[in-house]
């Protein structure tokens, strides 16, 4: 199987302002140099972490859903990032799934971070999505779902799994470990992708985004709070002779989750 080449972009945001964090990202995704296969935007990249989905909710035939296509085939790649979208009178963290032919699924955050009071202005997500790109299945998630090893949970059914954030500097160890706890458990590679820089309600974020191969080790090089883009590429290989020397799957538990 071919290489995966995943390009993260770890960028500080525009506060609410959707046209001026599009204008930025068109930048950064045209200047990324090779090809890449998967392109990865923060949580809510377009306004920042807000709570106000009233006002900058949009629709999935909106602006920044339009904007995603014309980006994923301009770029021939998949463009994903969790945007605010609002659906049959409810708002959702949606994240979008955009592949270059214009086609495109979503997955909305299932664990909704109700010390940000998150829980009071979204609604939660109830099922999973893992997409496909040259035969690799992947499964993306976002920020708080982290913290819930169960719902990251890999059955068998994929080989990489994706948090996109908005994740404080002030509990980035949480992060940093998490995201390796993730990986080992789940035999997998690990794309962590956070933003950096203060917010409008002036909490900062240090970045730390990072990709992670099956052993816990770190295999991308984005530097803590600075913006920077990186692409990786993955061995399909190397995690298929991992898996078959130390199939610790075999030996996990079954169980089912009840929503």
């Amino acid at each position: 199987m071919q290489n995966l080449n995943i390009t993260l972009i770890q960028s500080s945001l525009h506060w609410e302002n959707i046209e001026e964090n599009l204008a930025m990202f068109s930048k950064k995704i045209d200047a990324i140099s090779g090809e890449t296969d998967l392109v990865i935007l923060p949580e809510m990249f377009t306004t920042g972490f807000s709570m106000k989905p009233e006002r900058f909710a949009e629709p999935m035939n909106g602006r920044t859903v339009s904007w995603m296509k014309e980006e994923a085939k301009k770029k021939n790649c998949v463009i994903t990032g969790s945007i605010i979208c609002e659906e049959n009178g409810k708002h959702y963290n949606r994240l979008v799934w955009m592949r270059a032919d214009g086609t495109h699924s979503f997955y909305d955050k299932r664990h909704l971070f109700s010390m940000g009071d998150e829980n009071n202005h979204y609604t939660p997500g109830t099922k999973k999505i893992v997409e496909e790109i040259k035969g690799w299945k992947i499964c993306p998630l976002v920020c708080y779902d982290l913290r819930f090893p169960v719902w990251s949970r890999n059955t068998g059914n994929y080989d990489v799994l994706v948090y996109v954030a908005n994740w404080p500097e002030r509990r980035s160890h949480p992060w940093k470990t998490l995201l390796l706890a993730r990986a080992i458990e789940n035999q997998c590679y690990v794309a962590g992708l956070n933003r950096v820089g203060n917010d409008g309600n002036r909490i900062y974020h240090s970045g730390d985004s990072a990709l992670i191969n099956f052993r816990g080790e770190i295999i991308s090089s984005i530097p803590a709070h600075e913006e920077a883009t990186e692409t990786i590429s993955l061995s399909y290989g190397e995690l298929e002779e991992f898996r078959k020397g130390f199939p610790a799957f075999k030996d996990a538990d079954s169980f089912e989750i009840k929503l």
